[in-house]
């Protein structure tokens, strides 16, 4: 199980976070969740992560700003974990924004999951 690669998804709709655990889980990935911007610092600070989905829309603390707290973070394995931001088109954050924060690379909702598979491919092999 040790070779597995953890993934953590943050969103706050339990419909999408089933549907990527399920179609994550087929590739052989481990998927832990956070609800809430609150929670996805304990996770990431609690196990190791490979990579973050990170829904920009999240309560409590947004995407971004999230992104910027690992970034920032004193440990350097947590502070360079990819972060795929997943966002709708409401919030139209430029590329420019999304590096300014530190996103790896993002997503648009709705997800297409070929897509998504590619991405979280390239970042976590």
């Amino acid at each position: 199980m040790a070779d597995y690669k953890t993934i953590l998804i943050a969103e706050d709709s339990s419909v999408i976070l089933n549907l990527t655990k399920k179609i994550l889980e087929l590739q052989k990935y481990k998927i832990v969740s956070a609800k809430n911007g609150g929670e996805v610092m304990k996770q990431v600070e609690s196990q190791d992560i490979d990579c973050v989905l990170m829904d920009i829309n999240i309560p409590v603390k947004d995407g971004m700003e999230c992104t910027r707290e690992i970034r920032r973070h004193t440990d350097p394995r947590i502070a360079a974990i990819p972060v795929i931001a997943i966002t709708g088109n409401a919030n139209n954050y430029s590329m420019e924004q999304f590096r300014e924060a530190g996103v790896t690379d993002y997503l648009p909702k709705p997800l297409d999951f070929d897509a998504l598979v590619r991405v979280v491919k390239q970042y976590v092999g």
